[in-house]
This record gives structure tokens, C-alpha cells and sequence, in this order.
């Protein structure tokens, strides 16, 4: 994503690898469209993406009739309404309504509006090191050349730079601990074989892709030695939301014996929820299901049942990475703890 002062860019995903097309909006209203076609997706990205929105959003308001902050909550509900899981999205807009908050009806419009920018800029960068602080824990996790598996795309298309479970791999490549990257193709949408796969050849770090029923057989066979995926929502207790099919890698995880790690920064954990059975799980069109790159795979009229994500429960969570550190179980006080430390920060 590029922000250039006047206008919001953004990488369409869903044209890659075919294309490298760059979508213009200086409207939050195709920013949010954005989101919600997943032509921005990742929990990280999504949230900077939501920030830029509003400063977007403040700026066609600004001569608008009626109270500004009104108005303003109004553009922040409407993003908030485009994507039910990814918590990043929600820490976003709070950060940026907060700024919002410390003015007062009647003061200085482009005062606020120029304090905003400033905070969906500083999001955007406070990414970029989360990220590298991430994977620099993560690599330590790796003490011998290994294997790993990935499902879906937590790379730096996921975020705003480097990526979380990518960006542990990315820093693990570098330190010669990885050898090689088995990417799941990640259905119905494919961020695996679209997204990961992308990432990984663009960067010369081998990388096998296998459809998602093959993850089971390569653990088997003794050709992935641990995994490690991104996540959209941590609750309190550890459990993991992330895109569907990440429950299924857990639990074969378990059945063969292979560590399961999680990469997700701070931004990412829900500390209002206490376990993944509050996590809201978002459905999503049939279409998705039914049709393949435009072409439809499926019966005319057949029910379809699209959740965009599930939950691992922790016991299946081996750790999880964050900027601050590697978490293990018991996640409960662990993430207590965190929480604890972030308020006093």
C-alpha cells in the first residue's frame, strides 16, 4: 500500500500472480469495497488500510453539513462493517477515532484532519518493525535446518511490510534454518498457490505447493518438521482464528508430532473475549465455493457452507510469536500479562 497525501493505493490481490494492478482510491468507499472483495486481505494490512479510510473519509466531510465527529463515527461504523473476524481492523479504527476524540465540536477541522493522517501513517510504519521484531523471535524457534508448512498468506501482502508467519520464515531463510516452504493452496480462493507461493519465488526461497488435502501425507512422510501460519484474532486464552483450514493443520500437527506455531503481533489479540467461542466467524458468498477463477465447478443450487475462518483451540498451539516475545502455555497468563504491560506503555 502507497500514500502519496492525496490518494490511498493499494495492491489488488486478487490479481496476482497474473497482475500487478494498483487500485486508486481517494474515496473510503472503495477502500472498504476493497476489504471486502479481499483485494486487501490480511489482518495487519486490513487495519492500516481501514486507518487510511478514515483520513480519506474526514476529508469528503470536512465542508459536509452537520458535526463532524458525528459524521466521522458514521465512516468508521460502515468500516467496521466490512469484515466481521480480523480484530486488526477494529484495533485500527479505535486507534484513530481516539485521535478524533481529543477534539471538540467546533475546533479546527484540518487540525483533525492532519492528526489523523499522522496516525494511520505512524500505524502503517509501527507494522513494518513489528513485523521485523517478530520474526527476529520467531527465528529463534528454529535450531536446526528444517521443513515448514504454511496455510493461506501471512507475508508482507498481509501486512504492511514483511509479513508475520512469512516474516518469520523470511528471517529463518536468512539465518539458513529453513530449507524449504510447503505452501497448502489454501481453498476456496487460493492465498496459497495465488499469494504465498508469489511471495516465496519472488524472493528465490524454495517453496513446494500442495492442495490442502495433501497436508496430512507430507507430514507422514516426514517432509515438514513444524508449521507456521498467521492468525486474524487471539483470544484471551490462546485460541487461534485464522483462514479455514487452519484447525485441520493443527490437528494433524498434533497427530505427527510437529510443533505449531502462531505469528501474530499485538494488534491482533482480543483481550475483550476470552476464548475463540466469542470469536464472530465471517461467511462469505457461495460464489466462492461453486466457481473457480470465474468458472462454475459446482451444481446449480447446491448448498454451500463458506466460513471465511475457524478456531484451533490452544492446546493445539504450540507458541506464539510476537513482537515481544514467544508465548507458551499457559496462554491465559501469559496474554494477562501482556495486556497488563501494554497499559502501562
Amino acid at each position: 500500500m502507497l500514500w502519496n497525501e492525496t490518494c490511498f493505493q493499494l495492491l489488488n490481490q486478487t490479481k496476482l500472480p497474473g497482475k500487478l494492478e494498483y487500485i486508486s482510491c481517494s474515496d473510503y468507499k472503495v477502500v472498504a469495497d476493497a476489504i471486502k472483495r479481499l483485494e486487501v486481505r490480511g489482518a495487519p494490512a486490513i487495519g492500516a488500510a481501514a486507518a487510511f479510510a478514515l483520513v480519506l473519509g474526514a476529508r469528503q466531510i470536512q465542508d459536509k453539513q452537520g458535526d463532524f465527529l458525528s459524521n466521522l463515527l458514521i465512516i468508521a461504523q460502515e468500516l467496521r462493517e466490512t469484515r466481521p473476524t480480523a480484530v486488526n481492523l477494529f484495533w485500527a479504527i479505535d486507534r484513530m477515532l481516539s485521535v478524533a476524540s481529543r477534539y471538540k465540536t467546533g475546533d479546527n477541522i484540518s487540525h483533525i484532519i492532519d492528526d489523523l493522517e499522522k496516525e494511520a501513517i505512524a500505524i502503517a510504519n509501527e507494522d513494518k518493525d513489528v513485523n521485523r521484531r517478530m520474526s527476529e523471535h520467531g527465528a529463534t524457534l528454529f535450531n536446526t535446518p528444517c521443513a515448514v508448512l504454511t496455510h493461506c498468506n501471512a507475508g508482507a501482502l498481509a501486512t504492511v511490510a514483511f509479513g508475520t508467519a512469512l516474516g518469520v520464515i523470511r528471517e529463518a531463510w536468512s539465518q539458513k534454518k529453513i530449507t524449504r516452504v510447503y505452501a497448502d493452496e489454501t481453498r476456496p480462493l487460493l492465498q496459497g498457490a495465488r499469494l504465498t507461493a508469489w511471495e516465496l519465488k519472488q524472493e528465490d526461497i524454495p517453496v513446494t505447493l500442495i492442495t490442502d488435502n495433501m497436508a496430512g501425507w507430507v507430514m507422514k512422510q516426514g517432509m515438514v518438521q513444524a508449521v507456521i501460519v498467521g492468525a486474524d484474532r487471539i483470544a484471551l486464552n490462546g485460541d487461534v482464528a485464522n483462514k479455514i483450514g487452519t484447525y485441520s493443520v493443527a490437528v494433524l500437527a498434533k497427530e505427527h508430532g510437529i510443533p505449531f506455531y502462531v505469528a501474530a503481533p499485538i494488534s491482533t489479540f482480543d483481550f475483550n473475549i476470552k476464548s475463540g467461542e466469542d470469536i464472530p466467524i465471517e461467511e462469505r458468498d457461495a460464489d466462492e465455493v461453486t466457481s473457480l477463477a470465474g468458472v462454475r465447478i459446482a451444481p446449480e443450487g447446491v448448498d454451500v457452507f463458506n466460513p471465511a475462518f475457524d478456531v484451533t483451540p490452544n492446546e493445539l498451539v504450540s507458541a506464539i510469536i510476537t513482537e515481544y516475545g514467544v508465548l507458551r502455555a499457559p496462554y491465559f497468563d501469559q496474554i494477562v500479562n501482556l495486556k497488563n504491560r501494554m497499559k502501562g506503555e
